[in-house]
């Protein structure tokens, strides 16, 4: 939480309580794919705003199921409303699914490390999305574009599996129309009436103009198609250190005290889930893991 939430947080006495869970009402939710929804909260506390990095967590607990850890994928800047991007997929997500506006869940968070969008200033960004995982980086997407005037080039490239598997079509359509921001979206296979990019995403690296020198990139998505990302990016001169991954696997207690998130020395939830490929590159190219 940000220091200027601090009072208002110690007169609840949840300070120094990192498991609090806050009560949260829906205010909308919609439709994105078949299986995915996004929904937006507020707080019912006296806490006004929820601060938080892009890249960052929380564990949304719906009452009587149990809590599931989703990125959080809204305006970073609109700290009165909280938004998540949801993909049904177990009984926790199902039932948050099942709620209408108006419903309650419980919120604790933030939690984990962020995208190293302050880092990245002067820089080119490129971000690089596959399904679901263009919601993490949506929030960094919002920063970059509010203080567009401190970054370089600013690139996206998202793939999807049809077209029905985009993700927030209209927003990446307004994104494809900024004369500041290029914007690339493709998917493994076309239906319908489909004319745009047919291929796997990592087939737009070469398709856009970067500086590989001086540039800063943020890869979300499936661990395969991360994998096969950051080798096109070397091949494009990207190295290392400018390469940062997000690693959202089996996080359950959010403080790195249940170990199931543990990636060799480090634990998701707590030293990631953003991490610098180098720091985690031997366990990342290990499939078992």
């Amino acid at each position: 939480m940000a220091m200027a939430n601090k009072n208002s947080i110690n007169q609840l006495g949840i300070a120094d309580n990192p498991v609090f869970t806050r009560q949260f009402r829906i205010i909308r939710k919609r439709t994105e794919t078949y299986d995915t929804f996004s929904i937006d909260l507020v707080a019912l506390d006296d806490i006004a705003v929820f601060d938080f990095e892009p890249g960052q967590f929380n564990m949304l607990y719906i009452f009587g199921i149990g809590e599931v850890p989703i990125s959080i994928s809204g305006d970073p800047e609109n700290t009165g409303t909280l938004t998540h991007t949801i993909r049904k997929v177990g009984a926790v997500t199902r039932g948050i699914g099942g709620l209408k506006k108006g419903g309650y869940l419980g919120v604790r968070g933030p939690y984990g490390a962020g995208w190293p969008i302050k880092a990245a200033a002067g820089k080119d960004v490129i971000a690089v999305a596959g399904g679901i995982g263009l919601a993490p980086l949506r929030p960094a997407i919002y920063y970059l574009l509010a203080h567009r005037e401190q970054y370089s080039r600013i690139i996206l490239m998202y793939g999807a599996r049809t077209p029905e598997d985009i993700l927030y079509l209209r927003q990446l359509e307004k994104w494809q129309s900024l004369k500041d921001m290029t914007t690339l979206v493709t998917v493994d296979r076309a239906l319908g009436d489909w004319r745009g990019n047919v291929g796997v995403v990592t087939t737009l690296v070469g398709r856009s103009s970067f500086d590989p020198s001086n540039c800063i990139s943020m890869i979300c998505g499936p661990e395969i198609m991360m994998r096969y990302t950051v080798l096109e990016l070397e091949k494009h001169g990207v190295e290392e250190k400018d390469i940062y991954v997000s690693m959202e696997r089996n996080m359950k207690c959010g403080i790195g005290l249940c170990g199931h998130c543990q990636i060799g020395p480090t634990f998701v939830c707590k030293d990631g889930p953003v991490y610098r490929y180098e720091q985690i590159r031997n366990q990342f190219l290990k499939r078992e893991m």
